[in-house]
């Protein structure tokens, strides 16, 4: 804000707010440099509103609208990747309940893969993480049948052809290898429908277990299937410059 020391609310005070610091911390933090407001460094004893002003501390973009939620969500296998469902199916809305604010899902799972989703209500965000162009990684761990040999590795990586078109893996990691099946973790950026179950089919390795544990910034960790846990704010501001906000 420009001239606004009488009004808004005080710097120091909104990051404590927001999650990044104590006020001690966040008087440090100014101080050294580290936060920006609408581009400019920031000063001791400045007030932001935070309705419209941008904030970044060591780069990353501070949300300082409390009204914005943010969740990671483990999906458990069988439970349909919408907030709804029509026939009657059990859907993510049963795991959603203690949240106040309205969410969606960004992006979706199969009825029968398991792991990461992301629960808000910033529009914005969701449509940016969704949409093609940004290609956030997605990392997944595929219980597959068969043991991988070098061939179908560097097929992988180089591309494979889908009836809509190439496919390839970012990464693959081997996990385990044990009576006749393969534990591979596949990093993917893209998100066609079954995307990495194809994949799979089509180098002759069937995917009978498929967990979501990445999706860009946002690491599954220890989450039980069927809870939920609020992203931190620097999972937040990381998310929101792998987007581009």
């Amino acid at each position: 804000m420009n001239n606004a020391d009488e009004e808004g609310i005080r710097l120091q005070k909104v990051l404590s707010q927001a999650g990044i610091a104590s006020r001690r911390a966040a008087e440090d933090l100014i101080t050294r440099g580290k936060v920006k407001v609408n581009g400019e460094r920031a000063h001791l004893g400045q007030r932001v509103d935070t309705s419209k002003d941008v904030i970044h501390v060591s780069g990353k973009r501070v949300m300082t609208d409390v009204d914005k939620v943010y969740f990671a969500i483990n999906k458990p296998r069988g439970i349909v990747s919408t907030m709804e469902d029509d026939e009657g199916r059990r859907c993510l809305a049963e795991f959603a309940k203690g949240i106040d604010q309205r969410v969606f899902h960004v992006g979706r799972l199969d009825t029968d893969s398991e792991g990461l989703l992301l629960l808000t209500n910033d529009g914005e965000l969701a449509n940016r993480i969704m949409h093609p162009s940004h290609g956030l990684p997605k990392v997944y761990r595929a219980q597959v049948a068969g043991i991988m040999d070098r061939a179908t590795w560097n097929k992988l990586l180089k591309g494979v052809e889908l009836d809509d078109g190439i496919a390839k893996a970012d990464k693959l990691k081997i996990i385990d290898e044990h009576a006749g099946q393969s534990l591979i973790e596949i990093t993917i950026h893209e998100g066609r429908k079954h995307i990495v179950r194809r994949l799979m089919d089509e180098v002759d390795h069937h995917v009978s277990r498929l967990v979501r544990t990445e999706m860009g910034p946002v690491k599954l960790r220890n989450l039980k299937p069927g809870t939920l846990r609020r992203l931190t704010p620097n999972e937040v501001g990381e998310l929101y410059r792998e987007v581009g906000l």
